[in-house]
Parts: C-alpha cells; structure tokens; sequence
C-alpha cells in the first residue's frame, strides 16, 4: 500500500519562498498522477496543482505563476515549489494520489506571515 509523507512546512515572511516535499514508500510513485490540496483555517480542502504521470501539470488560478509541481519518480518525490508567498497561502498542505484510488498524506503546515 502507497504510503506518502510531506515535508517542508515552515513559518516564512511574506514574498518567501519554500519547497514542499512528498515522498512515497510502499508502491512507486511513478505508477500515480499527484496532486497538492491545501486547507485553511474554516475553509475546505482545496486543490492546488496536479501533475499526472506523464508530467502534465495543472494548477489552481491563484497559483498559477507563483508555484511549480515537479517529480522525481527515480526517486519516489513529489515536489511544490511555492514563490511570492502570500498570507493567504496559509495552510495545511497535504499531497494525495490522484486517480481511482486515494492515499493522503498527514499534510504540513505552512505558515505565511511577518
């Protein structure tokens, strides 16, 4: 069974920058397209970018621009890089399969504030 685990959450100042990680254990990665979602305080979880094993990417309209979904599938990794930062990116970021079967990681918060 796919396991996956974020890192890479942080406190960051406004405009920072900071790269997420998600690594998988269990199954290969390269098997899955991986999507980001984010949850804030009171808010519902929300899709952020998606990269399907191909390597096409997709991404939230509030994003676009400013984050980067990348893999390494030698590697079994997952990465956002997140630039531009702003208060409103604050969240609890988590990365998930993306397909007929869904496996969650326990997310990592992020914290964007001066």
């Amino acid at each position: 069974q796919l396991q996956l685990v974020e890192s890479g959450g942080t406190l960051v100042q406004p405009g920072g920058s900071l790269r997420l990680s998600c690594e998988a254990s269990g199954s290969t990665l390269g098997y899955y397209s991986i999507a980001w979602f984010r949850q804030a305080p009171g808010k519902e979880r929300d899709l952020v970018a998606l990269i399907t094993r191909s390597g096409t990417t997709n991404y939230a309209d509030s994003v676009k621009g400013r984050f980067t979904i990348s893999r390494d599938n030698a590697r079994n990794m997952v990465y956002l890089q997140m630039n531009s930062l702003k208060p409103e990116d604050t969240a609890v970021y988590y990365c998930k399969t993306w397909g007929a079967v869904d496996y969650w990681g326990q997310g990592t918060q992020v914290t964007v504030s001066s």
